[in-house]
């Protein structure tokens, strides 16, 4: 019994430690972003401060990068915070040189913290020139392991597994009006395209149309540019 006793309170402590020190997640998910080596590696969300690991891969001789005074998250309803502060990356117009290609820069963006029960938010640098950007960044773990899956479903050659993994989500997330539902849509299209299922990829392009999506007209865009159109 005093066993028992002691290992529910380790449970407890655990429990109360999680809420303490807030979310972590590894790798969210996103619908678009700017910059094609740009990467957020993960988002600690904590009471006091949200922490984004972000890094970019050099691939062009003499790349620079910086990171402008004005970023911000944007909220679902549009409300937004600040930047606070940044570490190992230059505040713009100091620039970071890159040495060679395939160099990798590893740098934090720290906020205030993200309201709990936020779904998603965009990451957004407003500046003049070269600036980044990642919109519908997901902060449901759930979710993010779903699309995950769906994904790894895709790349080990299963497709038919793939799509309906990413109809499912689809279908019981469409009331949501998430931020990533661009993605899910163009993915939808673009696997059953590839697959020889032309009603189905036009079917779901003509939904993603009528779907009042978040930034809809950016990832009908997207797919525009690829020629891909029903």
């Amino acid at each position: 019994m005093v066993f028992r006793r002691i290992f529910c309170i380790i449970i407890v402590q655990c429990i109360l430690l999680s809420i303490a020190t807030g979310q972590t997640i590894v790798r969210p998910n996103y619908s678009l972003k700017s910059h094609e080596t740009l990467e957020i590696n993960k988002i600690e969300n904590t009471p006091g401060e949200s922490v984004f690991h972000m890094s970019i891969e050099n691939r062009t001789s003499g790349g620079y990068f910086c990171a402008d005074r004005n970023i911000f998250i944007l909220y679902p309803d549009g409300s937004r915070i600040k930047l606070n502060s940044s570490n190992g990356i230059p505040v713009c117009p100091d620039t970071y040189k890159f040495r060679r290609i395939g160099e990798r820069l590893d740098f934090t963006l720290i906020f205030p913290s993200i309201m709990e029960e936020t779904e998603w938010i965009d990451l957004i640098e407003d500046c003049t020139d070269n600036c980044f950007s990642f919109y519908g960044v997901t902060l449901d773990t759930g979710l993010n392991k779903r699309i995950d899956d769906a994904f790894h479903l895709a790349e080990e050659d299963e497709p038919d597994k793939a799509l309906a993994s990413l109809i499912s989500i689809v279908e019981e997330t469409d009331s949501r009006n998430l931020g990533i539902e661009g993605l899910l849509y163009i993915n939808i299209i673009r696997l059953a395209r590839d697959t020889n299922k032309s009603g189905t990829a036009s079917e779901w392009y003509q939904r993603m149309r009528l779907s009042g999506a978040p930034r809809l007209a950016q990832y009908i865009k997207y797919l525009n540019d690829q020629g891909i159109v029903y």
